[in-house]
């Protein structure tokens, strides 16, 4: 083999390695019990989920729903009672852990043939104090489209202010009220 042959190769298993794999990273600590905060993010999800902004249905979206078991749906509900799934629910240890799969294409439509996965982990640091650990990974399954969807998920409109919404949502003291994301003011 040639040293340009074998660059090549190298060059190419190089960049295979960098897309297998492919997967977004956040954390957030809130000044919570675990039980708590689980709750929060799971039964009360469709309160502090930015519907107004991250909604792949053609209605308005009014709630969105993780059903508490494994096996279940994770969806949004619109105005006129259309439900859109976004995936189901693969793992569910409360007040541990959550495992979903994202079932949701590159054109934000539902598509059952592309499956990341999205792991939620809940640590307890105290009686008061979680860590809440989100991992959005397989994005790889994107194809060409790993890269910008890794990207989306990755920006302070993706995950980084979702998580500020929901830990919010965690330590206020009404659950029902409108949680800001900071990319919503941009």
């Amino acid at each position: 083999m040639s040293s340009t042959s074998a660059n090549a190769s190298q060059a190419s298993t190089i960049a295979t390695k960098k897309v297998a794999g492919m997967a977004v990273r956040k954390t957030v600590r809130v000044d919570v019990p675990q039980a708590h905060a689980f709750s929060v993010f799971t039964e009360h999800f469709g309160s502090w989920w930015p519907l107004a902004t991250h909604k792949i249905g053609k209605q308005e979206a009014v709630t969105a729903i993780i059903e508490p078991k494994r096996g279940g749906r994770w969806f949004e509900r619109s105005v006129d009672g259309t439900e859109c799934d976004w995936g189901r629910v693969q793992v569910w240890e409360p007040p541990r852990r959550l495992v979903l799969t994202w079932e949701v294409s590159a054109n934000w439509q539902p598509d059952s043939t592309i499956q990341t996965e999205v792991e939620v982990t809940f640590v307890a640091d105290g009686p008061d104090r979680t860590t809440v650990h989100l991992e959005h990974r397989e994005l790889e399954h994107y194809g060409d489209q790993a890269e910008m969807m890794r990207s989306i998920f990755d920006s302070e409109g993706g995950y980084g202010g979702i998580l500020q919404r929901f830990a919010n949502a965690a330590t206020s003291a009404e659950l029902g009220q409108e949680v800001p994301c900071p990319s919503d003011h941009k």
